[in-house]
């Protein structure tokens, strides 16, 4: 199959630091199953090549300035060319140009969350009339696609998922034994619905219990007055937490091998929740919020906590303190989740679920077709 990306406009692929999104299509197609052809094209930046060549996989970069002057720059750089699917990364309102410049190829959109197919970054009248220009629209989690179908049903048949997965063997258990007390990490964008004061007032509560416990934070993006404030808020509640900024990918396997649990309070929809089954692959139990796409990861009691009241702080500070206290426990859900990581959430097993998927639908487009 030669299939062509197109990714967001804002980040390119590879990323250097953050882009989830760009992390996830760079991680796939570096996993493809033999005999698929990909050609990405993503942002440039003057530290990258405009094109570059690894094996099947072609990354072409196209300068931006906004989304539509990188859409068209994009559609200009493979006019010509021809693909038998093209992928669209969490952009639907792409689809109607991509459509128009390729009519008559399938068009798939990988949607990562909700965020652009709602307000304020679109009306549900738009995306769903952007949807109708694709042939198949994936979800990376069963609760995502359950969203989309509830929010667009009149695209319901079209929509399917896949869960993201972890490369293993970069994200892996430490060696070493850790010094100090037992060290709580947070890795995410530094935005409100992350919920990052909630574990500040959690980690609080249960320091009064287990005084030795850690905290560290590391994210960056988002606004500086919120990163601020979250500082300030650090300082008010009078705790010790290490704020790490915004780390280099290459910088968060071992940012994981530091610590003993990771913590996930996100107060809204979580798609799919990508930190938390790197740093169950790291050998970390995992407490987080019940909701969206992380109890399809995260197992209440098998390889972490689920915490059904995530706006309540002392949810959060009970099964903090519960695992600071109890190294049977903390040893039992950690070799769980290092199992779970591998067995259930390989990037080789997306790569191949994503592209049996797109088979399948290319083979149901090619029968459509012979019987008009």
């Amino acid at each position: 199959m030669k299939l062509l990306i197109i990714a967001p406009e804002q980040i390119p692929v590879p990323p250097r630091a953050g882009g989830s999104v760009e992390n996830v299509i760079h991680q796939i197609t570096s996993r493809l199953p033999e005999g698929h052809r990909v050609t990405i094209v993503s942002l440039w930046r003057g530290y990258l090549p405009r094109k570059s060549v690894n094996g099947p996989v072609t990354n072409l970069r196209v300068p931006g300035g906004s989304k539509k002057r990188y859409l068209a720059n994009a559609l200009r750089r493979v006019k010509g060319l021809a693909f038998d699917l093209i992928q669209i990364d969490n952009r639907p309102g792409f689809a109607a140009a991509v459509r128009n410049a390729f009519p008559h190829t399938p068009i798939a959109v990988f949607m990562h969350s909700m965020t652009f197919a709602s307000p304020p970054m679109t009306t549900r009248r738009k995306a769903n009339a952007d949807f109708r220009h694709a042939d198949l629209i994936v979800g990376n989690s069963l609760s995502l696609q359950r969203s989309l179908m509830r929010r667009f049903p009149a695209h319901r048949s079209k929509i399917a998922y896949v869960h993201l997965g972890v490369d293993t063997a970069q994200f892996r258990p430490g060696g070493k034994p850790r010094r100090g007390g037992y060290r709580f990490l947070f890795a995410g964008r530094m935005i409100p619905r992350k919920g990052v004061p909630t574990l500040l007032r959690a980690f609080k509560i249960a320091r009064k219990s287990v005084p030795s416990i850690r905290l560290s934070v590391a994210g960056g993006t988002g606004k500086a007055a919120y990163r601020a404030f979250l500082r300030r808020t650090a300082r008010r509640l009078n705790v010790p937490v290490q704020f790490k900024g915004n780390l280099p990918r290459k910088r968060m396997p071992a940012f994981y091998r530091s610590g003993d649990c990771f913590v996930c309070p996100s107060q809204e929809h979580e798609a799919f929740g990508l930190v938390n089954v790197e740093a169950m692959a790291s050998g970390l139990p995992v407490i987080a919020s019940r909701n969206g796409g992380i109890p399809e990861i995260v197992k209440d009691g098998r390889n972490g906590f689920l915490v059904t009241r995530y706006g309540k702080p002392s949810a959060f500070a009970a099964r903090m303190a519960e695992l600071a206290r109890s190294p049977e426990l903390h040893r039992r859900l950690s070799e769980q989740a290092r199992t779970d990581a591998e067995r259930y959430f390989g990037w080789q097993l997306t790569a191949a679920k994503l592209m049996e998927l797109y088979a399948e639908r290319l083979k149901t487009a090619s029968a459509g077709r012979r019987t008009k």
